[in-house]
């Protein structure tokens, strides 16, 4: 399975959203920190969700982390994360 699908099937577990689009954008950061041959290592990822009412900016990220702890801790390098309600 794809590391974008791995993520997307996490996250829609998780938080049960109304829209996801997790997309990989690691040929955007050729050459820099993190980024392998292959991809797989920056991610853009766009979510809204209930689970995020009333929660701040960096609650609704710190959510996301916890979720994919394993990917962050292994292969996924960054993650750009646009959360809303």
């Amino acid at each position: 399975m794809a590391m974008a699908d791995t993520i997307a099937a996490k996250l829609q577990s998780a938080f049960d959203p109304q829209e996801i689009d997790v997309r990989d954008v690691s040929h955007q950061h050729a050459g820099h920190g993190g980024w392998r041959e292959g991809g797989e290592t920056h991610f853009e990822v766009r979510i809204k969700s209930a689970a995020f009412k009333g929660k701040s900016r960096v609650e609704t990220h710190r959510m996301v982390n916890t979720i994919l702890a394993d990917e962050l801790a292994s292969s996924v390098h960054a993650l750009q994360l646009s959360l809303s309600s």
